[in-house]
């Protein structure tokens, strides 16, 4: 961003010796413009206002005082932007007060001293300056902080995606049930049964966190893992441990104790998609709204993704199925706004857009 050229003076006067003084005062640092009255004031700052350094303003005008030309300036947010000076002869002190409250900086009594004039106008011309150039320095500055923040979001979720895939790949999988588990959890969040007070940043903190939902079968061993038939009691139990063992490694994540971060977000996911709304899940046995929304979602597209598609230990069901045995209770009990949110976002899921990475409600 540029800095705007502020070269140019307004001085407003239906006299035309006072602007012929004041003109002569600026001429030779400043493009001078002249108004006979407020009207005429408002039309030339609307026009040269990105160029204006500063208005010299006459309060007594026929047409329309400096006054109102002050207050229409603050009303228009002029007077922020650049310095108004009331000139004046008046001496009453609540017209001189509503000026200054009205974002006047300075009021000059006539008659003036050239050189003391122009030492004020310009020590707040320079103010003036120095403050947009701070406010846009600020503003570059917040831009690239934003862009930094970005590409570190970016990165990360490209970590997150890597890491998780790899666990995948251990577990038999192409490493897409990750990425379906994302784009379900986006899709489920964005219905109004569920979207709550979430906002759009905890949306996509929620749904990138998902993917790390198994992180802990890292530590299970394949025999179990890979096992292509039923699990036999003592195997589940190892098996649902990658609730537990993925939260404790979750939990050593650098920021992983922030509130809202992907990786707090994470562990619960975690530790807590296999309960179950009736309290018959694992490992903790939580029951109704103990359960997160995050870690509900998480789990309801988690079923939904293992029924559609292929395992080792079963072939993939239909859309319809699958439907039908989640609504049904066949795979657990879920929240029943979840359920409705579920149902609503249905179609979307036959016709696959989770796949694609389209959300929305």
């Amino acid at each position: 961003m540029e800095l705007k050229r502020r070269d140019t003076i307004l001085v407003v006067d239906d006299v035309e010796m006072n602007r012929a003084i004041l003109t002569e005062v600026f001429r030779r640092e400043f493009e001078i413009v002249e108004a006979e009255g407020g009207i005429q004031a408002k039309e030339l700052i609307e026009a040269h206002a990105p160029r204006l350094a500063a208005v010299l303003l006459d309060i007594v005008m026929p047409d329309l005082d400096g006054i109102e030309v002050l207050r229409w300036a603050a009303e228009q947010r002029y007077t922020e932007r650049i310095p108004f000076f009331l000139i004046t002869a008046e001496t009453a002190s609540d017209t001189l007060k509503r000026g200054y409250d009205m974002g006047a900086v300075d009021v000059i009594n006539k008659p003036f001293s050239p050189y003391f004039l122009r030492r004020r106008v310009n020590n707040a011309i320079d103010l003036f300056r120095k403050t947009e150039w701070l406010a846009m320095t600020v503003a570059e500055q917040q831009e690239e902080i934003a862009r930094q923040l970005a590409e570190l979001n970016r990165v990360n979720s490209a970590m997150i995606e890597t890491l998780a895939m790899a666990i995948e790949f251990r577990d038999g999988e192409s490493g897409e049930h990750v990425l379906r588990i994302r784009d379900i959890t986006a899709l489920l969040l964005a219905a109004p049964e569920m979207r709550g007070t979430l906002t759009d940043e905890q949306v996509a903190l929620i749904a990138t966190a998902s993917i790390l939902h198994d992180v802990g079968k890292i530590a299970i061993p394949d025999a179990i893992l890979q096992k292509p038939g039923k699990l036999t009691p003592e195997e589940f139990e190892i098996m649902k441990l990658h609730t537990v063992r993925g939260s404790e490694m979750l939990a050593l994540m650098p920021h992983a104790a922030e509130v809202e971060s992907i990786y707090s977000f994470a562990q619960d996911i975690c530790r807590h998609h296999h309960e179950r709304w009736d309290g018959r899940g694992y490992p903790d046995g939580l029951v109704g709204d103990e359960i997160s929304v995050a870690a509900q979602v998480v789990s309801l597209a988690d079923v939904y993704d293992a029924l559609t598609n292929a395992r080792v230990y079963k072939p993939a069901f239909s859309h319809e199925v699958a439907m039908d045995m989640i609504n049904e209770g066949k795979c657990g009990t879920f929240n029943p706004a979840l359920l409705e949110a579920f149902n609503r976002v249905g179609p979307k899921l036959e016709r696959g857009e989770h796949r694609r990475g389209v959300v929305g409600a």
